[in-house]
């Protein structure tokens, strides 16, 4: 059984889901994926996990490093899960691109590489937005590339933790 909740952010509004683990999803509204795990079986019911995700998402809105994490159930392959947690390593007001976040992940593989590509595709099917920081994630070339709920919100989070979007290069055709 899932549970959900709705969330007015600053930016539009979001999706929360848990079940009995953790936060099960965190999408926006207007997500490529949204609401993709949520499974047949929910409630929408205020839950102790929802409430601190509610907590967390103030904390972030109002421009201050949240400083705990509520319980998440991360749901995907092991090789999802294994990109999540790396995103869940980089710091707050900081990017990393892909292709370090494939080194890493070929490191803990014990591989010789990784593809980039494999890990743009495990990074935009990240049920948890925002808590996992996908939207801290960019392109080896400085580009902003690749956001399930668009390169604006992107660019928006990004500026939310005082980052310089500035030096980053948009693609064209995705100026969303």
């Amino acid at each position: 059984m899932q549970y959900t909740t709705s969330y007015q952010s600053p930016l539009g509004k979001l999706l929360l889901a848990s079940d009995h683990q953790g936060l099960t999803g965190l999408w926006f509204e207007n997500d490529k994926y949204y609401a993709d795990s949520l499974g047949p079986q929910n409630v929408s019911m205020e839950t102790t996990i929802l409430k601190q995700t509610r907590q967390w998402l103030d904390d972030y809105f109002s421009q201050r490093q949240p400083s705990f994490m509520p319980p998440l159930h991360l749901m995907g392959t092991d090789f999802q899960k294994m990109i999540w947690q790396i995103l869940l390593t980089i710091p707050y007001g900081q990017v990393m691109t892909y292709r370090e976040i494939a080194d890493i992940a070929a490191a803990r593989l014990h591989k010789e590489h990784m593809s980039a590509q494999a890990v743009g595709g495990a990074v935009g099917r990240n049920h948890i937005e925002i808590i996992v920081p996908c939207h801290r994630v960019v392109g080896s070339n400085g580009s902003l590339t690749g956001y399930a709920a668009g390169l604006s919100i992107k660019k928006e989070l990004l500026q939310l933790e005082k980052i310089d979007v500035s030096k980053f290069k948009i693609p064209k055709g995705s100026e969303n």
